[in-house]
C-alpha cells in the first residue's frame, strides 16, 4: 500500500479539514506531518462547526485511527482544550488517537520567546501566530528540544528545566518585555499528565507496519505551500515543511511509498499575516469576498487578505508537491460576480512570466489577468456537479487546462454534504 497526501496549494485556509473528514471512510489511518496548533482545520456537520489545531480532521469517522506524526510540534494546554471540546460528543477519542514520541513539545517559554522576538521586530513582524512554533523547530533543529517519548523519562523535569533555564537567559535580552512563567507552568504541566495517558508510538515502525499489512493511510497537511520554509515566500513562512516532500521527514515514509497528491485551492485566494500577495484585492472586490467567505483566521481570528486565484502561483505549488487532483474550496463564495478574474501571468519588472520567481517582495509584479464570466448563482443547495451552472463548469474546465491536473472535488458550502464530485 502507499500513503495518500493531501495538502494546501495557497497560504494555507484552503478547506484541508473539510476534504480529509469526507474522503477519511476511505482510509484507516489519517495521519498529520507538520505544523503545530497554528493550525486550523475546520470541519461542519449535522448543524456544528469543529475547528482541530493538533488533532487529525478524521477524528469523527469511526473505527480510523488519527495519528499525530513525528513532525508535529504539540502544546499540551491547546491539546488539552481540544480534548475537552471532543468530550460532549460521546465517542472514545483515547482509542482513535495515538502520538508519536519523536514530536516535539511546545514549551510555555517557547511561547514567550515568540512573542518577544515579534515585539522586537516591530513594522518588520513576519505575522507569527505567536503560538511558540518557531522557537520549538529553532529547538528542534539545535537539538536542545522536548519530545513527547521525554515525558516518561524519570528525568523529565531536569530536561525541562534546563531548557527553561536557557530560554529565561534569552528573555534577558529584550528589554521591557514582561511576562508570568509561573501562571503559564500549571496549564502545561496538567496537559503533561493528559499526553502521558495516551498511546504514545514509534510512528516511523507504526506506519511502515500499517502499510504492509495492507492499511490505507492518508496524510494531512497543515498551513499551505506557500508558507514552505524552503519553497514559500520567505521570510514570511512558518517553520516546517508543508510540501510532499514534508510527509516523508515527518512521518518516516520513504519517497516511492506516496501515492496520490490531493491539492487543496480556494476559487479565489486568501493569506493572513505579512508577507507579499500578488492578487491582493485592497478594494470592495476584496472585501465582499472576506464577508462571503467568512474570512477570518479560524486560529487567530484576524480578517484573511483576499485576491482572485493565481496560477502562476498554483502552478508552481503542483509542481514542487507533485500534485495528481485537484479539489477546489469556496466556489459558492464567488455567486454574486458577474466577472471572475484569473491571474494568468505576472509582468515582472516589464518582463511577462507564468513563473514563480524567488522573490516577489523587491520587485515590480503586476498581475496579468484573463475575465471569465461568473454563475450568479447559489451554489449551496447543489447536490450533483451535472447540476451546476455553464460558468462554474466553464471556469473549473479552464482551470483544469491551464493547471494540467484534474479538478476532482468542488465544493459549495462548510458543510460535508456540500461536496460535488467532478468525474
Amino acid at each position: 500500500m502507499k500513503v495518500d497526501v493531501l495538502l494546501g496549494l495557497q497560504w494555507g485556509d484552503e478547506g484541508k479539514g473539510k476534504i480529509v473528514d469526507v474522503i477519511t471512510p476511505n482510509y484507516d489511518i489519517i495521519a498529520r506531518f507538520q505544523g503545530g496548533p497554528n493550525a486550523g482545520h475546520t470541519l461542519e456537520f449535522e448543524g456544528i462547526k469543529h475547528v482541530l489545531h493538533t488533532i487529525p480532521s478524521g477524528i469523527f469517522r469511526e473505527g480510523v485511527i488519527n495519528l499525530i506524526g513525528n513532525g508535529v510540534v504539540i502544546d499540551p494546554v491547546v491539546f488539552q482544550k481540544e480534548m475537552e471540546k471532543l468530550k460532549p460528543f460521546g465517542f472514545d477519542i483515547r482509542a482513535r488517537l495515538v502520538i508519536s514520541k519523536k514530536a516535539h513539545l511546545i514549551l510555555p517559554t517557547h511561547r514567550l520567546l515568540d512573542a518577544a522576538s515579534e515585539t522586537a521586530k516591530g513594522k518588520n513582524k513576519i505575522g507569527s501566530t505567536l503560538k511558540g512554533i518557531g522557537p520549538t523547530y529553532m529547538d528542534k533543529t539545535g537539538r536542545n528540544g522536548l519530545r513527547v517519548g521525554d515525558i516518561f523519562s524519570p528525568n523529565f523535569k531536569e530536561k525541562y528545566d534546563a531548557l527553561v533555564e536557557k530560554h529565561l537567559g534569552i528573555l534577558k535580552h529584550h528589554e521591557g518585555f514582561t511576562y508570568d512563567l509561573s501562571e503559564l507552568e500549571g496549564p502545561w504541566m496538567e496537559g503533561i499528565e493528559l499526553l502521558r495517558g495516551l498511546i504514545a508510538v514509534d510512528s516511523e515502525h507504526y506506519l511502515n507496519e500499517a502499510l504492509k499489512s495492507g492499511k490505507r493511510v492518508l496524510a494531512e497537511g497543515a498551513q499551505g505551500t506557500m508558507l514552505d520554509i524552503d519553497f514559500g515566500t520567505y521570510p514570511f513562512v512558518t517553520s516546517s515543511n508543508t510540501v510532499t516532500a514534508g510527509t516523508c521527514t515527518g512521518l518516516g515514509i520513504a519517497p516511492q511509498k506516496i501515492g496520490k497528491v490531493i491539492g487543496i485551492f480556494k476559487a479565489y485566494c486568501t493569506r493572513v499575516g505579512s508577507g507579499p500577495f500578488p492578487t491582493e484585492l485592497l478594494d470592495e472586490v476584496g472585501d465582499s469576498i472576506r464577508k462571503e467567505g467568512n474570512e477570518f483566521g479560524s486560529t487567530t481570528g484576524r480578517p484573511r487578505r483576499c485576491g482572485w486565484v493565481d496560477l502562476p502561483q498554483l502552478k508552481y505549488a503542483i509542481m514542487i508537491n507533485g500534485v495528481t487532483e485537484l479539489s477546489m474550496m469556496k466556489a459558492d463564495v464567488l455567486g454574486n460576480f458577474d466577472t471572475i478574474r484569473v491571474c494568468t501571468h505576472y509582468l515582472i519588472n516589464g518582463e511577462k512570466t507564468d513563473r514563480f520567481p524567488y522573490d516577489i517582495t523587491d520587485v515590480e509584479l503586476v498581475p496579468v489577468y484573463e475575465d471569465l464570466r461568473g454563475w450568479k448563482a447559489d451554489l449551496t443547495g447543489l447536490s450533483s456537479y451535472d447540476d451546476a451552472p455553464d460558468a462554474l463548469k466553464e471556469y473549473v474546465s479552464f482551470l483544469e487546462a491551464q493547471l494540467e491536473v484534474p479538478i476532482s472535488v468542488v465544493s459549495v458550502g462548510p458543510d460535508r454534504k456540500q461536496t460535488l464530485t467532478n468525474e
